[in-house]
């Protein structure tokens, strides 16, 4: 079984949660793109981690994680995260953890043309997380990077890196003003967090195709959603990498493997970090009280998310974009305060309606248009089977359900791991 779990929407859908429910009957989980530049909070019988590149099987302990060429990955910040779960007893070791030689390392100078242009911009910003993985996606398509398999030949990385540095500095130096990049200074870096991963990287295209021919359940874990997705989101308020399901295969280093099932994962409302438009944003105090509740703040910036009622228009496309086969409706809970439960069903653009998901300015100039729902006015964090919900919950799965035309199969009730209801 090879299977993808993806987010519908913006990001912050509540996948790593997902991904560790779900591990449990997978045996290799993959990141297959982007970097620390979002992340996964799980909350289990071992503690809340929140993940921001590892793969969110690395919790579990009979799961091989890969990170696959898709990704990039700042070594400073996966050597904190290795350490921060070593030192809460997991165990991180070149068996549970393998590391794609082809992918791709976010250099501290990547972070700092990230920082250089988003200041530049001022308020014309993308709301970039200031991470560097604009830059560092932008070098890999001009072929100028360090990959993690550098680091296994001294003389091949002490090479490249020089060179690099001596392109990068025109741009650094010459362009923004900045100090010079410092070659030194670089191959110091990488020594220092990337020599104890090493025993970690390997050719991981060779481990999963065997994998695949020993008949190994696989799992594809994303990052960020489908309206995050490079080419077919919300540009340029998207991610630098592809974020949909079918690339998948593509970013784990195995395009030749075909996926058999799609997990959609969608909150029960809307959340989203960062600019771009969000239709469906309620502000005020309504804004605020969805937003408490939800403990809406961004797992990898901390920054508070907008928030909105579910946006039918953006699920439905981003459903399609996915290609999801059921879905997983997330923080249903969250809802409970609500005397009415407000949904956004079209949008008004330019005076007329439509349903249709679009891009550009004219999304820009969208406004929502809303239908409320009953609330259930009622704790449901204890529901453990589909019986257990009362009638309005149900009422509002079902029309979600309907409205994006794919089943929703779970539910998610609470943070902890065993607080979700399968569908019947």
């Amino acid at each position: 079984m090879l299977c993808a779990i993806v987010g519908v929407n913006w990001g912050d859908e509540g996948k790593g949660r997902m991904v560790d429910l779900f591990s449990e009957e997978y045996d290799v989980i993959i990141r297959y793109q982007g970097g620390n530049n979002a992340g996964h909070t799980v909350i289990n019988d071992k503690g809340k981690f929140i993940l921001n590149l590892l793969p969110s099987g690395i919790l579990r302990d009979k799961t091989v994680n890969v990170m696959g060429p898709g990704m990039v990955i700042d070594i400073e910040h996966l050597s904190k995260e290795i350490n921060n779960l070593v030192s809460k007893g997991i165990k991180v070791t070149p068996d549970s953890l393998k590391i794609s030689d082809r992918a791709v390392i976010c250099m501290p100078y990547h972070k700092q043309l990230d920082i250089l242009e988003e200041d530049r911009l001022g308020d014309a910003k993308f709301g970039s997380t200031r991470r560097g993985i604009g830059p560092v996606y932008g070098d890999k398509y001009m072929k100028k990077v360090i990959r993690m398999g550098d680091l296994l030949s001294e003389d091949t990385l002490k090479k490249k890196v020089c060179g690099i540095v001596e392109w990068k500095n025109l741009i650094v130096n010459k362009g923004y003003g900045a100090e010079e990049i410092s070659p030194d200074d670089m191959l110091a870096w990488l020594h220092k967090f990337g020599d104890a991963l090493k025993p970690h990287i390997c050719d991981t295209t060779n481990y999963l195709d065997s994998a695949m021919k020993n008949g190994k359940n696989i799992m594809f874990e994303a990052q960020l959603g489908a309206l995050r997705d490079v080419d077919f989101g919300i540009l340029p308020y998207t991610s630098s990498s592809p974020t949909i399901a079918a690339y998948a295969p593509i970013g784990a280093g195995i395009p030749f493997a075909r996926l058999d099932k799609v997990i959609g994962i969608t909150k029960a409302y809307s959340s989203c970090v960062g600019e771009g438009p969000f239709t469906c944003e309620m502000f005020g105090k309504e804004g605020d009280a969805l937003r408490e509740a939800g403990e809406e703040y961004g797992a990898a910036t901390g920054r508070p998310r907008r928030v909105g009622g579910f946006d039918v228009v953006a699920s439905r496309y981003g459903c399609k974009m996915q290609g999801a086969t059921e879905l997983a409706l997330t923080k249903l809970d969250t809802l409970s305060y609500l005397d009415k439960i407000p949904v956004c069903v079209a949008y008004e653009i330019d005076g007329k309606e439509t349903t249709e998901f679009v891009t550009g300015d004219r999304l820009d100039r969208a406004k929502p248009i809303y239908k409320y729902f009953d609330g259930f006015n009622c704790d449901i964090s204890k529901c453990r089977k589909k019986s257990d919900l009362p009638r309005a919950a149900l009422d509002y799965i079902a029309y979600i359900e309907k409205e994006m035309g794919v089943p929703v199969k779970y539910v998610s009730v609470g943070a902890s791991r065993d607080a979700y209801i399968v569908m019947e």
